[in-house]
């Protein structure tokens, strides 16, 4: 398996190891863990964003007649050169 070396502070070192020590797991897996959730999250937010743009898409016309004023047409509207 692939293998990264990560620089942490002394401070940063300490924490890990009082967090580590208070979970009751080793720093390694601590920080695995942790990288493994950041990495999810992304996902889900990136899922997230195109079940949001695939929604937005399928009901433009709807949104479009909810808010003119928001309609990129309504923008430049009234503007004076």
């Amino acid at each position: 398996m692939p293998a990264l070396n990560v620089e942490f502070s002394d401070r940063e070192l300490e924490d890990l190891r009082q967090i580590a020590k208070e979970r009751g797991t080793s720093m390694k897996a601590l920080v695995r863990e942790a990288a493994a959730a950041d990495i999810a999250r992304h996902r889900a937010l990136q899922e997230g964003a195109e079940a949001f743009r695939r929604f937005f898409s399928a009901h433009a016309d709807e949104f479009a007649a909810a808010f003119p004023e928001d309609e990129p047409s309504a923008r430049g509207a009234g503007r004076v050169a």
